[in-house]
């Protein structure tokens, strides 16, 4: 077994192959930021004093970035709902039961989504922080230093990370601007695309078939 930071790193067969899986299929940059979001949101679950089980959170943390992948992106679907499916059809090909994978499944779809998944259940809430602390900076007091420089020098973090992750977010998004309505990947087409015209709530409001 792995054990970095103090956190063990899940070892059953299940999240032996999951992890097959990425390798195969994502890139390095990807990878190294999924197992960080684990180990991440598994040190502040530590800090709270959270029960979680650790592989559905591993397994969530692998697959969050899976959408991003041109064999896993839909035409129409939001990247995250995405990498939700594969998900959730990988654990049902294993066996797992609906309720481990609604769990996972709801983990992946709201990890962009803030201000909500704090509020769910802990593997839920950890995703969405181990997201955040690796690619926003939030969320530092729960984890101390040496762990950060622990988890970073097991799963570099390369000094150009900010750019490859919006690069790689916008890669996987380009071919389907019309999913980042109202989520904040209408920011990385924005940043890279300056004539796009995100969409507008209050404007299908006001255009939407009802009369008034």
């Amino acid at each position: 077994m792995t054990t970095i930071a103090g956190i063990t790193i899940p070892d059953s067969q299940l999240a032996r192959e999951v992890t097959d899986l990425v390798r195969d299929t994502e890139t390095d940059l990807l990878y190294h930021h999924s197992r960080r979001v684990f180990l991440f949101g598994a040190l502040t679950g530590q800090k709270k004093q959270l029960r979680y089980d650790p592989e559905l959170l591993y397994i969530a943390a692998m697959f969050h970035d899976m959408g991003l992948m041109p064999a896993h992106s839909s035409a129409d679907k939001r990247f995250e709902v995405d990498g939700a499916n594969s998900a959730a059809d990988f654990l049902r090909r294993h066996g797992i039961p609906n309720d481990a994978i609604e769990l996972v499944w709801t983990s992946i779809a709201l990890h962009t989504t803030p201000g909500i998944p704090e509020f769910m259940r802990p593997e839920i809430a950890l995703l969405t922080a181990g997201v955040e602390m690796d690619v926003l900076g939030l969320g530092f007091p729960n984890v101390p230093d040496d762990d950060r420089a622990s988890v970073v020098g097991a799963h570099p973090r390369s000094p150009q990370f900010k750019q490859d992750i919006i690069n790689a977010f916008y890669q996987g998004i380009r071919h389907k601007p019309d999913t980042t309505f109202g989520n904040v990947k209408a920011d990385v087409i924005a940043l890279k695309e300056p004539h796009f015209h995100r969409g507008n709530f209050c404007s299908v409001i006001l255009h939407s078939a009802w009369p008034g």
